[in-house]
């Protein structure tokens, strides 16, 4: 039985290069109870590596969670798959905005305590208990409202290079911090003002307004199918297009561009810019924004120390990171005194 990847990233993007087929990027997800996760990990990675899927699914107790890619010529068959599985039934598919063969390069099937890490107690508030779905015209409507609150329910980084007009942006690294801090911070109108929240396709929301809902929030509000979700409906309606610059996601091409404004900063030279990158540096490899000029400059890398870092012979690299846990700048994704146009709290 066959449940790991028999090719590297680099051979499999070499496959894709030269099939030439074309590829669909998307997500979805479902809160379901999964008695057996096991079980289901290993069914999922056995019937999706047959039609060359690739991506990543996390399966846990309360759900599945997955963003992938897909051949289109086994779109059909993996839409048939998927309802072949009672609780995913029709379940709704969040299609990229702007399409990329090379987005997954391997499937990756595991199994986490939860599909969304919200450091809460399990168990501890019904997730079927949500906040009310709205369109994007409904959503645009609400978000004019003077008593509505917009909360951008995503990452700091995220929404730095894109978000909707007038909304509330958490200066969080993780969204484990978000819900304690918006449920304390707006304890005071729970009952009076509408809560409207959005992320990215809508996984982070759905348990966010849960979890409002169960400490007392009366009137919670959720985009339906997020910011990829609302793209769509804006370009099918000729309706307004609230959002600013571009959505962030969680695979190789790191963002859509969702409308032409730049609203971020290089984050070593201060210019307009909204591209993500790593640093090159493999001890480093931290997430931030850089322009052309800046990766020239630096080589790629967030600073002078880690492009010289970079610049010596693997084996030294290699010698130097022996012994050392990952650097912690991988996880606060741009927290980095080294970058002077951005906050390092």
């Amino acid at each position: 039985m066959l449940l790991y990847n028999k090719l590297s990233a680099i051979e499999r993007a070499a496959l894709i290069e030269k099939a030439g087929d074309k590829r669909i990027t998307l997500s979805f997800y479902k809160y379901h109870q999964i008695l057996n996760t096991s079980l289901f990990r290993d069914y999922l990675f056995q019937v999706l590596d047959k039609i060359e899927v690739l991506g990543r699914i996390y399966v846990a107790f309360e759900g599945i969670n997955a963003q992938l890619s897909v051949p289109s010529k086994y779109f059909e068959t993996f839409k048939k798959t998927l309802d072949e599985i009672d609780f995913l039934k029709s379940v709704r598919l969040n299609v990229a905005i702007q399409q990329d063969n090379f987005s997954f390069l391997k499937l990756k099937v595991k199994i986490r305590n939860n599909i969304v890490a919200d450091g809460l107690k399990k168990n501890s508030f019904d997730l079927s208990n949500t906040g009310k779905h709205v369109s994007a015209s409904e959503f645009n409507r609400l978000s004019e409202d003077p008593n509505t609150l917009l909360i951008d329910m995503r990452n700091h980084y995220e929404s730095e290079i894109g978000h909707f007009k007038g909304a509330i942006l958490p200066d969080v690294d993780s969204f484990r911090e978000s819900l304690p801090i918006i449920e304390k911070k707006f304890q005071k109108v729970k009952k009076s003002k509408n809560i409207l929240m959005y992320c990215t396709g809508g996984i982070r929301c759905e348990k966010a307004s849960s979890f409002l809902k169960h400490k007392g929030y009366k009137n919670v509000f959720q985009l339906e199918g997020g910011i990829i979700e609302y793209a769509r409906q804006v370009d099918k309606e000729k309706i307004e297009n609230k959002f600013l610059g571009k959505n962030f996601v969680f695979d190789n091409r790191r963002s859509e561009k969702i409308s032409d404004q730049i609203i971020s900063n290089c984050h070593q030279c201060g210019e307009k810019c909204d591209t993500h990158v790593n640093c090159e540096n493999e001890a480093c490899h931290l997430l931030f924004i850089q322009c052309q000029k800046c990766a020239e400059k630096y080589d790629n890398c967030c600073s002078k120390d880690c492009s010289d870092i970079n610049k010596l012979p693997y084996e030294e690299q290699k010698k130097l990171r022996k012994g050392k846990k990952n650097s912690n700048k991988i996880f606060k994704k741009g927290r980095s005194k080294a970058l002077r146009f951005k906050k390092t709290s």
